[in-house]
This record gives structure tokens, C-alpha cells and sequence, in this order.
């Protein structure tokens, strides 16, 4: 037991001789939260999860033995815990609305009972490996359970319960180590979430992560088991985009990280979110999702650790074997946090006051995502998405411009396009993947083998109507020759009729990879359709009268995922109306003549 020295905001320096760097401590005599950063010594830096308000040097310090740790087994899916794990529903129903501090209720609920089955072809004295599934438990109506031995345990099996009604601290296998050490398990285990859990081996990446938002899937893929960022200003619409990727992504888990954001959007994801149908299995949404909410209100340090505790769930249900989605919003949060400590640390500042380990707790915060070859021989991956918010807009400040070096997917968000009611606000210059290439191998298996072509086609012709808006602008678009008015028409019907898509529309909230490249092959089809028919002396006017033209742009809309067939008796119907003009003008033409 040790004392309270000096009290300097979240960071508090205690007589703490034995304890080490990491550990866990127990401050004041209202037993706040705390973690050993640094030693003095004989003295211990410590920065506390809580308000050290009325703290007072002279006041106990207690080391606990263990460094800050996450509680995982049954119970996680469907709660909502804060930047350290404690379970926010569970302190309402007892505290009210504030959270007290110095209270310590369990991540898990302690009687809430669970049905365990265990392996049938574990029997005692066989020998069991780091990480081996010793039973399963159904956690929700969708989401089977696997408890896992411990990565740090392996021996031989004393004994292991029978099929059996328990609760989360039940005794439920015996291990007897290879040095004498003995085990008693029960249904969960605890895992410091700093430190990565371990693996078989790493697997490539090459199943993309299908989230049902055109801009993302077809212009900007990323894989499962891939590394994105979200970065836009405030107002670009990051919370909206990270929501349907939650709630439409492909993944068995989805683990969503509220770090430092305001309250109000923080109060309403967490009332939403309940609400959201699960669309693969028509039940709640909440059944595979785990909501980690540290708001901006908050104490900052508790926003630094929510990141590793998101990490750490996400890890453990990877080893179970699931496909895992982990949303981070925001980092730039979390790296103000960093910041904050390490000025009171008196840490020299480097770009714009931030540590000068910014850059590498990003890589290795975004190095724990990946597709990866389990300890128990399953396939599980991690796909994190991390929202950034740079000040002003200013992707060249360092949280952007380091997270834009590690992730291999960059979802820039516009002001501009969102001003303009253009969402997903996602800006086509500035945003890029680097999984083009490993994706195209399942969209032309699954898909349309021409997907990679089309998509290169559709960039180029945004990237053509931008330059040409601009020499607009300056001198008006009746100077822009007939093909160029066109290709601007073409950016057009590709902006609203596949880029945009609205979260609110319920036909079009989600568009299946099919109707993704029948939309975008269509718009394409018009185009070239188009130019064809200006090669053949129509006006561009006459064609930009068509009413085909406003009826493409409602496609997205009209159509559902399952009425694909019917986007191709459209296709149809466009290129004879096409046609029909241009044997129009060439007969006009020859009447003339």
C-alpha cells in the first residue's frame, strides 16, 4: 500500500515502490481507476480513468497486481461499456444517469445463466493447446459462443464440465500445466488490452468487405481483415457513413467505438442502434454489436484506453473464428488525449503539440487489424474503419497525414459535396484503395468480369468533368466543344445516379454488388451511347433534352436489389431511344440534302 504525492489533473504521482509500469492501481480513498505510464524511482506516474476532483496527497494507493484488462466471455454482445470496460446499462439501473466514480460493478454480469456444451471429443487427460475451443455457449439467437483456453494456457485436461446450465464465474475445466502450474477456468478470462493477442499466421486479404454503399464497395473496396480511414470535417457526414457500414456490412460482429465525439451524437447512436433491424437475420441489430462510448465529457485518459479495449473485444471474437468490423470515431480524439497526457508529462512536442510517438501508436493500433489463421486453426478477421476529424478540413495536419500512410483505404469526405446535399460525401479526387487489385478477382467470379474496366472508365470521366467545370466556370459552357458538355452530362448521371445514395431511402439504403455494376454499367452505357450519336452530327442539346436522362437518375431508387433483370430491360429500352435518334437526325439529314 502507497500514498498520494502530487496531483496534477488526470496524472497523479504515488509511493508505489513495487508496482510496475502498466499495472493497474486503486487511488483515494474513493478507489478511482488508474494505470502506472511511468516510474519515478520509488514513485509511480499514474493517470486515472476518473475525475481526481477532491483527491488529496497523503490518500492510499494500492497496486492490484494486473495491468488494465478487458473481462472476455459470454454477455459482451448487446452492451454498451465505457472507455474501460464498465458496463454503462448496468451503472444507470443502479446510479441514475451520471456515473459515479470509485464504482466497480463486473464487465460481466455475475448471475445471468448461460447453456454450456462442451467439445465432445475433449475427455480428461487430453492435452489441450493455447487457445483450443473448449465449448460453445449460445450468446444470441445468431452468434454462437466459443470459449477459448486462454493464449497463455496450455497442458493437459483434469477435468471439464458437462452439458450444464452456469453463470460466467462457473468452474468449467481444470488444466494442469507443463511446469505444475494448475488452472481452474472459468466461462471468461481476462487479457490486458495493450497487449495484442496471438496468432497462427496471417492470411491475405482478398474477400472484400461488401457494405452496400456504392461510392465504397465499387469505387474505393476494402477487404476484410483491411485498414480504412474516414476523414472529413465537421459537418461531411463521418457518423452517418460509419453507421451504415455497422449496420450493412457483411461482417459477424460489429464493435463501435465512440472515442471523444460529443454527447449528443454519442446519445444517439446508442438509441439508435437498439432500434436498427439486423437485415441478415430480420432481428436487432445489438445481437452482434458491441458499443464502447467514451464521450467527449469524459476523462481524456479514458478515451486514450477506449481504442485498446475495442481492439481487444474485437481480437477475441476474431479467434472465435468471425469476420469482425471495429469503427473507431474518432482518432483524432484519441490522439488529442495522447497529447494531453504527454504535455503534462512534459514530453517534447513535435507537428502541432503532438508526441513524437504519434505516428507509431497509430501503425500499431491499425497493425492489430488483419485476416489472420487462428491458435485454434479457424479464419477470423478484424476490419478497422477509423473516422479522423482534422481541424478546418485540413487533411495535411498529422493524425490525417500519418493515418493516410498506414491504412491502405482513404474514404475522403468532402465539405463541399456535403454542402451540396451529395451523400455519401466521399470526394473521388482525394480518396483511393489500395485493394483494387486483390478485389477484382472476386467481383469478376461473383459478379461481372468487366468491373475493373468500368470502374477505371467512370474515375477517368469524373476525373475529365472536374477540369472541365473549372475551364467552365471561368468562360462559360457554351465554349466547351459538344464532347466535352457531354462528358460533363456523363459525370452527371455517374454523381447522382450511383455516387449519391441516401442511408433514409429504403429501396436504396443498401445496393447488393449486382445492381452496384448493372447501375454503373448503365450510366456508362448512356455515355458512350451518347458520344456515338455526336460523332453521327446530333446536337448536344437535343440529346441533353432527353427524358431518358432524368429517368436514369432515378434508377437507384426504383429499382430494388432483387429487380436487377428489370434494370436490364431499361438498358434496352435506353439504347433504342438512342438509336431512334440518331436514325431521327440521319434521316432529318438526308431530307436536307
Amino acid at each position: 500500500m502507497g500514498k498520494v504525492v502530487e496531483i496534477n489533473g488526470p496524472l497523479v504521482t504515488a509511493e508505489l515502490p513495487d508496482a510496475a509500469t502498466g499495472e493497474q492501481v486503486r487511488i483515494g480513498k474513493l478507489n478511482l481507476t488508474g494505470e502506472v505510464i511511468a516510474r519515478q524511482g520509488a514513485r509511480s506516474l499514474i493517470q486515472v480513468y476518473e475525475p481526481t476532483e477532491s483527491l488529496r496527497p497523503g490518500e492510499p494507493a494500492e497496486a492490484l497486481g494486473y495491468p488494465l484488462s478487458v473481462e472476455l466471455g459470454p454477455g459482451l454482445l448487446g452492451a454498451i461499456f465505457d472507455g474501460v470496460q464498465r458496463p454503462l446499462l448496468e451503472q444507470a439501473k443502479q446510479y441514475g444517469d451520471y456515473v459515479p466514480r470509485g464504482v466497480h460493478l463486473p464487465p460481466l454480469n455475475r448471475s445471468r445463466v448461460w447453456h454450456f456444451e462442451p467439445q465432445p471429443e475433449l475427455k480428461a487427460g487430453a492435452r489441450v493447446e493455447a487457445g483450443a475451443v473448449l465449448g460453445t455457449v449460445q450468446e444470441t439467437k445468431s452468434i454462437s459462443h466459443r470459449i477459448l483456453l486462454p493464449p497463455s494456457m496450455a497442458g493437459e485436461l483434469g477435468e471439464i464440465a458437462g452439458a450444464s446450465d452456469i453463470t460466467v464465474d462457473t468452474v468449467i475445466a481444470r488444466i494442469s500445466g507443463d511446469h505444475g502450474t494448475t488452472w481452474s477456468l472459468p466461462l471468461f478470462h481476462r487479457w490486458p488490452v495493450r497487449s495484442a493477442r496471438p496468432y497462427r499466421q496471417r492470411d491475405s486479404a482478398v474477400a472484400p468487405l461488401i457494405t452496400g454503399q456504392r461510392v465504397l464497395d465499387t469505387f474505393f473496396p476494402l477487404v476484410k481483415g483491411g485498414r480504412a480511414a474516414v476523414p472529413g470535417p465537421f459537418g461531411a457526414g463521418k457518423t452517418m457513413v460509419q453507421q451504415q457500414i455497422a449496420r450493412w456490412a457483411d461482417a459477424d460482429i460489429v464493435i463501435y467505438v465512440g472515442c471523444g465525439e460529443r454527447g449528443n451524437e454519442m446519445v444517439d447512436i446508442l438509441e439508435s442502434f437498439p432500434k436498427l433491424t439486423d437485415p441478415n437475420t430480420g432481428r436487432s441489430l445489438m445481437e452482434r454489436t458491441i458499443l464502447v462510448a467514451n464521450t467527449s465529457n469524459m476523462p481524456v485518459v479514458a478515451r486514450e484506453a477506449s481504442i485498446y479495449v475495442g481492439a481487444t473485444l474485437a481480437e477475441y471474437y476474431r479467434d472465435q473464428g468471425y469476420d469482425v468490423v471495429m469503427v473507431a470515431d474518432s482518432t483524432s480524439r484519441w490522439a488529442e488525449a495522447l497529447r494531453e497526457v504527454a504535455g503534462r508529462q512534459g514530453q517534447m512536442p513535435v507537428e502541432e503539440g503532438y508526441p513524437a510517438y504519434l505516428a507509431s501508436r497509430l501503425a500499431a493500433f491499425y497493425e492489430r487489424a488483419g485476416r489472420v489463421r487462428t491458435l485454434s486453426g479457424a479464419s477470423g478477421s478484424i476490419t478497422m474503419i477509423g473516422a479522423v476529424s482534422p481541424p478546418g478540413g485540413d487533411f495535411s495536419e498529422p493524425v490525417t497525414s500519418h493515418t493516410k500512410q498506414i491504412v491502405e483505404t482513404f474514404w475522403g469526405l468532402s465539405k463541399e459535396l456535403a454542402d451540396a446535399r451529395h451523400y455519401p460525401a466521399v470526394d473521388w479526387v482525394e480518396s483511393f484503395s489500395g485493394y483494387v487489385a486483390s478485389c477484382s478477382g472476386w467481383w469478376a467470379k461473383h459478379v461481372d468480369p468487366l468491373w475493373h474496366e468500368r470502374r477505371a472508365m467512370a474515375l477517368d470521366i469524373l476525373s475529365q468533368a472536374d477540369e472541365l467545370s473549372r475551364i467552365a466556370n471561368l468562360v462559360g459552357p457554351e465554349a466547351l466543344s459538344p464532347q466535352q458538355r457531354w462528358t460533363l452530362e456523363g459525370a452527371a448521371l455517374l454523381k447522382e445516379g450511383v455516387l449519391q445514395q441516401s442511408a433514409l431511402d429504403p429501396v436504396d439504403s443498401y445496393c447488393s454488388p449486382k445492381k452496384q455494376f448493372v447501375l454503373l454499367d448503365q450510366m456508362l452505357s448512356i455515355y458512350r451511347q451518347g458520344l456515338a450519336v455526336l460523332d453521327q452530327g446530333v446536337s448536344v442539346q437535343e440529346l441533353l433534352r432527353m427524358p431518358l436522362l432524368a429517368t436514369a437518375r432515378r434508377l437507384k431508387g426504383s429499382y430494388s436489389n432483387s429487380q436487377v433483370e428489370s434494370l436490364h430491360e431499361f438498358a434496352a429500352m435506353a439504347d433504342a431511344e438512342l438509336t431512334r435518334l440518331a436514325n431521327a437526325y440521319a434521316e432529318q439529314a438526308k431530307a436536307r440534302q
